[in-house]
Parts: C-alpha cells; structure tokens; sequence
C-alpha cells in the first residue's frame, strides 16, 4: 500500500513545473521562483530545477545567479522572452527593492516616441547589471530617494507596472540627460509630453527633487521647446539668485558661450535656442 501511495505521489510531480507554468500563463502570469514552485509541487528543489531545465523554450532564467524564471508563451517564443513590462513588477517585488518605469520607456508609455527604442529602461535604488534575455534588454538607472519621485499605474499595461509621471518623467530626461544621448535627445523627447504637463504636479516633483541646476536647465528645455507658461512654473520655483550652470554638464568647458540670464544656463547646445 505504501509503494503504491509513493509511486502515485511520484507519477503526480512528474511534470509538475510545466503544469504549474502552464496554469500560470493561463492567469497571466509570466514568472516564477524557484521556491515557489517547491512549494506548490512539492518537488525537491534538485528535482524542480531539473524539470525548468527540460523546458528549454518554455522557461528562460533572467540570471544565472538568480532563480528567478520567466515563462514563454508561443507569442514571445521568437523574442525568447516575454516583455520586461510584462514581468518588472514581479522582479522587483521578488527583490524587495523599488523600481519604475523611467526616461525614454516612461515617455513612450505617454505616446512620446521620437525615436525606436531598442532597451527598456528602468530606474531602481543602487546599481543593477544589465538584463539580456533573448532579444529583450532592461537597463537600469540608479536615484537615490527614489521613493520621493511621483509615480502612478501604466496605464493599458498588461500586468501591473510603476512608471514616472508625465512631470516626474521630463525632470528625469534632463537629469540623466548624458547617459541617454544628449540634452537634444532629451528635449527631442520631452517636446511630445509638454501638452500633458501641468503646473502643479511640476513643481511638486520640483519640491521632491530639490535641485536647483536641473530646475534650470529643465526650465530652459521647456522654454525652447515653446511652453513659456510651464516654463514660468519652473522660474518661479527657483530663487532669484541662481548659480550660473552648462545646459549639457558633458560638453566640457563654458568658455565663450551664451549665457541665458533668466536661467543662468551657459547654452552649449548647437540645437537649443531661446
């Protein structure tokens, strides 16, 4: 009677992890932890990694130092895996750490796409590697107080998903402005997000951010791209006395270059102009 209880138990859990997977995807759901699935099969975790391992295709593994998996349904198969907005939330829940949906990805989520991106780009607290996983990438980008940057649901998003707001998305542009192109490219991209801005959530992402020389180059992006009353917001928030500063701090020396006064911003942009 024992063997056949055992050899029943057994015969149950073979397959175990495709099954789970499966029902997963059907809720959709496109990851899962190895601890997990112990759990809820029962398996060993020997005989658990083992199973994912037999699903080559189906299961693809984010890093090879994390036992973190991302499920793979037909649709994605010739992506080799399925969209980071598909899954981001569930990582970084997994990790304990906060994230959002940032930059250029962020902008996008708003119809602002100037140009094709081919990397998701997501911000987090400290330092990540790069995620390569098939033909999907995640970069990641580091704020410290990130809990101070307003964020809200993506809207349309297919699993849950944090991303900036329209406001909080503009500062980031100009804030990260070198690691993402160039202040062109960034003003290139907050151009298309100005009709949705408002005054009132821009100074509260101000207020959370507190920093004075991205104020004033942001306000001098705002201003060239022709919003002068979100541009008299920015103003507004700054003091009266201001530190005069580079629009592009990459662009090396301030020799020779116009200073716009009511910014106090040294134009080093060939693109740029007030």
């Amino acid at each position: 009677m024992k063997n056949r209880t055992k050899s029943a138990s057994k015969a149950r859990r073979i397959g175990a992890a495709e099954a789970l997977c499966d029902a997963r995807l059907a809720l959709g759901r496109v990851t899962i932890v190895l601890k997990d699935l112990v759990k809820e099969t029962g398996l060993s975790a020997i005989a658990a990694k083992r199973q994912l391992s037999r699903l080559r295709g189906k299961i693809v593994r984010l890093s090879p130092r994390q036992p973190f998996y991302l499920i793979v349904s037909p649709e994605h198969r010739s992506m080799g895996a399925p969209p980071a907005t598909w899954w981001l939330q569930d990582y970084f829940t997994w990790l304990g750490r906060p994230y959002y949906l940032a930059l250029q990805s962020a902008a996008s989520s708003y119809g602002s796409n100037p140009q094709a991106l081919q990397v998701t780009q997501v911000m987090t607290n400290r330092p990540c590697r790069t995620i390569k996983v098939g033909r999907v990438q995640v970069r990641f980008f580091v704020k410290r107080g990130i809990e101070r940057t307003p964020t809200q649901q993506a809207a349309g998003a297919v699993a849950p998903l944090l991303v900036s707001t329209a406001e909080a998305t503009a500062y980031d542009l100009v804030r990260y402005a070198t690691s993402i192109g160039g202040i062109e490219r960034a003003a290139e991209t907050i151009r298309p997000l100005l009709p949705l801005l408002r005054a009132r959530e821009l100074r509260r992402v101000l207020d959370a951010e507190n920093e004075p020389a991205v104020a004033q180059r942001l306000g001098f992006v705002i201003e060239a791209c022709g919003n002068k009353s979100l541009a008299k917001a920015v103003r507004d928030w700054l003091p009266d006395e201001l530190t005069p500063v580079t629009l592009s701090p990459a662009k090396g020396k301030r020799d020779n270059l116009p200073l716009v006064k009511r910014w106090q911003v040294f134009n080093n942009s060939s693109e740029l102009k007030i």
